[in-house]
């Protein structure tokens, strides 16, 4: 362990400052969510107001005298904040108080080290874990004594702060050649689908927006589900077809967050990538949620970071159960779906959102009844295997007369592989 602290635990006593600056305030309804999803028994919530926070502890003195006397009536060994906190604040907070400290950031680390289950995943988080305390290590010594010498050893040597440092840098650069070689697999898949010409289609959104739940109804997989914030961490992709699309390749990713710690966003670039690199974005959003338009705006907010802004999207308003609502589409005055209303614990307006995907990725298709002679039994064939043919009959000259609904791609296709040209085709009447 790089870091030694006296005790550990879960007793957690919790702080919250209602800061002036608009940028910096944070939900206190969410903080005890995250302290809640991260395994911590809360016992006190200290609240208070402040117009900027204290260069040395964040708090002011009387705060400091509350939480050490909640700490004290409570038993804690473990104080949360609500905030990011500088190195130096927790390290002069933890000498004040004689308690663990830890702030937003570490808190969502910690959650996220929970959820992690893939490889690529658990590496992600060891980095981002790892880059955030390599500033704080200081903290966690209080012997920087010179390590002890033996023949042969004896002299300056390395503090043990330099050694802990040393090990650190290591790690973080194996990690990195780790990830490196999990990326270049993530970036040959994806490469491939482009190559194959499968449309990906990703689902964003904040945090408990319902996002899995949504995943689990539209591909039937067992992707884990809770209410709870980063119930599931590392990225699923599943295969779904869709009408006049044909198969494309969901993504279920990570929930975002407001103030998502910026070391998460860069460890989890490549599972990003993901969104950023989409055909279509389905942002699910809560639509029971009293934050609604603050989350979509925090969720647009990451986007923007990994260069996913542009993607085209699909707002999808879920929980409408608990609005009491009818599952519904919105189109703008072109006539594009921009808005899908569904409950995905029930599974009302599913069908709507898979008919909004289709209409959104739909390939321009062909229709008609085509001529074929019989000396054209291989593009016919081809036709067939591609699942254009609605019907066949025939004519007095002993023609084929085909029923073709497909995609213009897929007819371009077969026609190059057969050596056709389109203008070559004779399309007749509805026999």
């Amino acid at each position: 362990m790089f870091f030694e602290r006296e005790k550990g635990g879960n007793r957690a006593v919790l702080v919250h400052l209602d800061l002036a600056d608009e940028s910096e305030k944070e939900d206190v309804g969410e903080f005890l969510e995250l302290a809640r999803s991260a395994g911590a028994e809360t016992l006190a919530l200290i609240r208070g107001q402040r117009n900027q926070p204290s260069p040395r502890l964040f708090i002011g003195a009387g705060k400091l005298d509350e939480l050490r006397a909640a700490i004290e009536e409570h038993d804690a060994d473990l104080v949360l904040f609500n905030h990011a906190l500088k190195p130096s604040q927790e390290r002069n907070l933890e000498r004040e108080l004689s308690c663990r400290v830890l702030d937003r950031t570490g808190l969502i680390l910690d959650i996220f080290a929970q959820r992690a289950r893939t490889y690529e995943g658990k590496l992600q988080v060891e980095l981002a874990q790892l880059e955030y305390m390599s500033t704080r290590l200081v903290r966690g010594w209080t012997h920087l004594e010179r390590q002890k010498g033996g023949i042969g050893l004896r002299g300056p040597g390395e503090t043990q702060l330099e050694t802990d440092r040393r090990l650190l840098r290591a790690r973080i650069g194996a990690i990195h050649r780790r990830l490196k070689k999990v990326r270049q697999q993530r970036e040959n898949s994806r490469r491939a689908r482009v190559q194959a010409e499968i449309p990906a289609v990703s689902l964003v959104g904040y945090t408990n927006a319902g996002k899995s739940t949504l995943f689990n109804q539209m591909t039937q997989a067992q992707v884990y589900a809770a209410d709870q914030l980063f119930a599931t961490l590392d990225p699923t992709l599943r295969r779904l077809d869709v009408t006049d699309v044909g198969p494309v390749v969901l993504a279920d990713t990570v929930g975002f967050i407001r103030h998502l710690p910026h070391k998460l966003v860069e460890a989890f670039q490549a599972t990003l990538q993901e969104a950023s690199e989409a055909s279509l974005l389905l942002h699910v959003v809560d639509a029971a949620s009293l934050e609604r338009e603050d989350n979509q705006f925090q969720v647009e907010a990451v986007l923007a970071e990994i260069g996913a802004s542009e993607v085209p999207s699909l707002l999808v308003f879920n929980k409408i159960d608990r609005l009491e609502q009818a599952p519904r589409l919105e189109r703008d005055d072109a006539g594009q779906v921009q808005r899908v209303w569904l409950s995905a614990q029930t599974g009302q307006g599913i069908d709507l959102l898979l008919q909004a995907i289709s209409e959104r990725l739909a390939l321009p298709q062909v229709e008609g009844w085509l001529q074929l002679p019989a000396t054209a039994s291989r593009f016919r064939a081809q036709l067939y295997a591609r699942g254009g043919v609605l019907a066949e009959t025939y004519d007095e000259q002993g023609n084929s007369l085909l029923h073709l609904h497909l995609s213009k791609k897929d007819l371009g296709q077969v026609l190059a592989s057969v050596e056709m040209s389109e203008d070559a085709l004779i399309w007749v009447t509805k026999p």
